[in-house]
């Protein structure tokens, strides 16, 4: 990221350009202010100092568009934004696939113009940044949370990854068994071989078993060549049986054998094929409650209980909202699918839903919005409706993990045009919270880094160092 945020201003009318040239210099960008637009490209040495431009009055709808191509040409992730008057529009159409990330009105406003830089900012960051720097999507199989349920489920993966013991993943659907499953095999000895998924509540009983052992030749109809099963591609392994409470009792049997004897026969071949393979199961199912009613063996929910993991709903650690929507915003920008942010108010709400659907119906939402605003900021009167009814039991004070969280989340129009309350306010007080906000994020920024920090926030270090004494924060040297 650029210490200086420098943006190209194209104006031809020197009142305007100065005016956009002061707004600017007081949010603290770097204008580089052009008035003869035709000769733009004389004032920029390298695209790499830019972040955006802001292209103003031109002679003609002609010049517009050929100034357009010109920086597209020059950058083709440049942001531009269009200026014109109130209530003008402007006169080239706004692709949504293009790098016009929108119009701006005249005359300049301070909170229209720092929501722009932020978006602006967004966008480059994701279309620049090097390959060697951006954060593999498999990053977002971590655990991300720092709830204190989430850290007990990183503690037992940590405690049983390197063994060979079954592991049972047991929590509502959505809530990440998968990504626990992943887990225990990336940090095994096992994690140079495959990884292999089965989804047994998605096949059907009478493929189910072909499935998992494969087929000979002519074992049924349409059995037209041999077959491995996921058995054999999971040799050495680990095989994820997921939803293994939808099993039939008929393959519950076979599944067990193969767990007590360590080998299996493919359907139609009396050959018995020696299985090295890890199992790991996962249900939302209650299994205990399944053994009464007789629709799971008692035998085979002991072989694979041997060491349980318990994955929590999002409505139990809803201090890891904002973590979660981080790193799913991440994992969008990775695949190149654009960005968006939540402000805290947004974040805020969400910490306010229930999510049934857990952090699946969580990340369905994040796309969604990416899609809807594209490399913009989202407030909580943008999010969808269900979204914003809040929860009466939780409403009021958020926890304070979760207030904790909200840092660093961007700033809105709201933040930016605060209203003084009624009854007043202890300002004092307010600007510590904020100055302590602000550290907390120049710290996360740079991991602990405090002469990093200190430069993230324009100050010395020693004097960084002091505030930090002041509220009793802590610092890595």
């Amino acid at each position: 990221m650029q210490t200086e945020f420098r943006v190209l201003v194209l104006e031809s009318d020197p009142a305007i350009g100065k005016e956009l040239q002061s707004v600017l210099n007081f949010i603290g960008s770097s204008p580089v202010l052009v008035k003869d637009v035709d000769r733009w490209k004389e004032a920029v040495d390298d695209k790499e100092q830019l972040q955006a431009v802001m292209l103003g009055s031109c002679n003609s709808g002609k010049q517009l568009s050929a100034i357009l191509t010109e920086i597209h040409q020059f950058d083709e992730h440049l942001p531009v934004y269009l200026l014109s008057d109130k209530g003008k529009e402007p006169t080239v159409t706004i692709d949504s696939g293009s790098c016009i990330l929108g119009r701006l009105e005249l005359p300049p406003n301070y909170t229209q113009l720092t929501s722009a830089l932020h978006q602006a900012e967004i966008y480059t960051e994701s279309h620049r940044a090097p390959q060697s720097e951006q954060r593999p999507v498999d990053l977002f199989r971590s655990l991300v949370g720092s709830s204190r349920a989430i850290q007990n489920v990183r503690k037992l993966v940590q405690q049983v990854a390197d063994s060979d013991a079954n592991v049972l993943i047991l929590g509502e659907s959505g809530t990440g068994k998968e990504v626990v499953a992943r887990n225990l095999h990336y940090y095994s000895s096992r994690r140079d071989k495959p990884f292999v998924p089965v989804n047994c509540g998605a096949i059907p009983g009478d493929l189910l078993e072909s499935e998992l052992f494969g087929h000979r030749k002519g074992a049924f109809t349409g059995a037209i060549n041999d077959r491995q099963g996921r058995f054999e591609m999971a040799e050495g392994g680990t095989l994820f049986l997921d939803e293994i409470g939808d099993m039939s009792l008929q393959m519950q049997v076979k599944i067990l054998r193969v767990l007590q004897e360590r080998t299996f026969e493919r359907v139609g071949s009396n050959q018995s094929i020696t299985s090295d393979v890890r199992i790991i199961a996962a249900t939302h199912r209650n299994l205990e409650e399944a053994i009464v009613q007789g629709d799971f063996r008692e035998d085979l929910f002991y072989r694979l209980n041997v060491f349980p993991i318990e994955m929590p709903s999002l409505a139990n650690r809803v201090e890891d909202i904002p973590l979660l929507v981080n790193e799913l915003v991440r994992r969008i920008e990775y695949e190149k699918r654009g960005s968006v942010r939540l402000s805290p108010g947004a974040i805020y709400s969400l910490c306010q839903y229930n999510f049934p659907g857990n952090v699946r119906e969580l990340a369905n939402l994040v796309e969604r919005l990416a899609i809807l605003h594209p490399y913009g900021v989202v407030d909580a009167s943008d999010l969808p409706e269900k979204f914003r009814q809040h929860d009466t039991e939780r409403d009021g004070e958020l926890p304070e993990q979760v207030a904790d969280a909200l840092i660093g989340t961007p700033v809105t129009s709201h933040d930016l045009d605060p209203r003084l309350p009624r009854d007043g306010m202890n300002l004092k007080e307010h600007l510590s919270l904020l100055e302590v906000s602000y550290i907390k994020q120049a710290l996360a920024d740079t991991g602990g880094v405090v002469a990093h920090a200190a430069k993230r926030l324009g100050m010395r270090r020693t004097t960084l160092v002091e505030k930090l004494r002041k509220y009793g924060m802590q610092r890595q040297s």
